[in-house]
């Protein structure tokens, strides 16, 4: 079964997480990064949508129940091998030379909450759904480049209080502190109004592309370090369950 597919309005692609919850873990990862890579091969595309067509949900982050699954079996690579990967994602929405909308239709959580803030913009129902970071009553930390990228998307002040608390939030209290483009009445509005927006954009890959590198450059430094960091601690890992 297909856990997502994308399709085209126009020279708009939107790519559809069709699998519930959406929650991430290996599959989701390279499935994704497969889909960007296949989208921005077709050249007459100028703007990318994420979203999901679950009534209730973007996504609800990291699929806890499979990192147990595979820590219980004591496979470590497969999740690594996630992480390594949800970083690629991440990186490449950064990066990516068109502009990527986040159409939020349901409940974002934890790294539901993480890939909308990779994308450049964000949309988001007002009669359905909340966005938080719940990593705080889970105890599971944010990466560094997790954190230098949400920190694009949203003020210090208040990013601090979402993670140290783990409370939800609205659409119409997102669109207060500009942390989405627009609250939308309901499905309707926020497809609408995001594939509008989205075609807004007629820009130059190659100027649209530097102009990210260039303020992302910081950010993407990060995520490099904390992919090193990955390799380093699995190399580690590898290295005492051969001992």
């Amino acid at each position: 079964m297909s856990i997502m597919n994308w399709t085209k309005d126009e020279t708009v692609a939107i790519i559809t997480m069709t699998n519930g919850e959406n929650r991430q873990n290996l599959t989701f990862a390279k499935t994704l990064n497969a889909m960007l890579d296949e989208i921005i091969a077709d050249k007459t595309i100028t703007a990318l949508i994420i979203t999901s067509n679950d009534p209730k949900n973007f996504s609800q982050g990291i699929d806890v129940e499979w990192i147990m699954g595979q820590m219980q079996k004591n496979e470590h690579q497969p999740v690594t091998d996630f992480i390594n990967e949800m970083d690629v994602v991440f990186k490449k929405l950064l990066l990516y030379p068109i502009p990527v909308i986040a159409a939020i239709n349901g409940h974002a959580f934890g790294n539901g909450s993480i890939i909308a803030c990779a994308c450049d913009f964000r949309f988001m129902r007002s009669d359905k759904g909340f966005f938080c970071f719940p990593e705080v009553n889970i105890s599971i930390p944010f990466r560094w480049g997790m954190n230098a990228f949400v920190k694009k998307a949203i003020p210090i002040h208040l990013l601090s209080q979402m993670q140290l608390t783990g409370n939800r939030f609205t659409a119409p209290e997102l669109e207060k502190h500009n942390i989405i483009v627009k609250a939308c009445a309901n499905q309707e509005e926020l497809m609408s109004s995001a594939i509008a927006f989205a075609k807004t954009f007629q820009k130059k890959r190659t100027i649209f592309g530097e102009l990210k590198r260039r303020l992302y450059a910081d950010i993407i430094k990060v995520l490099d370090d904390d992919f090193m960091r990955s390799e380093e601690h699995t190399s580690e890992l590898q290295s005492r369950q051969s001992i």
